[in-house]
């Protein structure tokens, strides 16, 4: 069957913020996530791709747009399906607040268990994200081949919520998985098993170096949270 690889939009406004984005309009690549989007082009050189499958969210078309641009031709189809969890009354929200929220240890520790006021159950994301990427698969190896290659853009949670699938665990041990912005993640699927051959890879080592930067938000907040023992939820803005 086909291979997807999977791409993270770049930074947003809302992830050096420290909110929640979920499906909020207007959630824009900051200029760090500009330039990763325009560095995606030479990242992904040599590599012939089908298709192109993105999140209906402006975050993910801003971050294909110098793909595309690259690419004159390239299919590209948006499917709500990838789209970010629909996080409900916690969209918009301060991640810092939301951490005393009773829900949040659920999300946490249990995540098969947690739904969103107002919004969508973390069960039923993995669900459709899932039942996209099979149905993709399929059209790309009718269309193109079994040795085709396809791209979506995505999302932190989505992103996450597919590997654990790919690699047999269950929702519940999603967190322990991260993904940074723009980070592209592969996964190769066949009829028995699927194969993870690249996961959040950036080629970027700079994020781990420590840093005396007081954690309100943005990457040095994600830091501390994950130290913690804490994910972030939605993804957060990564290591740079």
């Amino acid at each position: 069957m086909a291979t997807l690889i999977l791409v993270r939009h770049g930074r947003s406004t809302a992830n050096t913020a420290g909110l929640l984005a979920g499906w909020t309009p207007g959630v824009a690549l900051d200029e760090r996530g500009a330039e990763q989007a325009a560095a995606l082009p030479d990242r992904l050189a040599g590599v012939p791709l089908a298709a192109a499958v993105t999140s209906p969210l402006q975050r993910c078309g801003e971050t294909l747009a110098p793909l595309l641009a690259a690419r004159p031709g390239l299919e590209l189809h948006t499917d709500e399906r990838i789209g970010e969890c629909h996080y409900g009354e916690w969209s918009g929200r301060k991640l810092s607040e939301l951490s005393d929220e009773p829900l949040m240890k659920i999300v946490q520790q249990h995540p098969s268990a947690a739904a969103f006021p107002g919004g969508e159950s973390m069960r039923a994301m993995q669900a459709r994200a899932v039942d996209s990427v099979r149905e993709w698969n399929a059209r790309i190896e009718e269309e193109h081949g079994a040795d085709a290659l396809f791209l979506m853009c995505s999302h932190g949670d989505i992103i996450k919520s597919l590997v654990a699938d790919a690699l047999g665990m269950h929702l519940d041990l999603f967190q322990r998985i991260h993904v940074d912005p723009c980070s592209v993640t592969v996964i190769r699927y066949t009829p028995s098993r699927p194969f993870v051959l690249r996961l959040g890879d950036t080629g970027d080592f700079a994020g781990f170096v420590p840093r005396d930067e007081p954690p309100a938000a943005g990457p040095a907040a994600d830091k501390a949270a994950e130290d913690g023992g804490i994910a972030v939820v939605g993804g957060g803005a990564g290591a740079v």
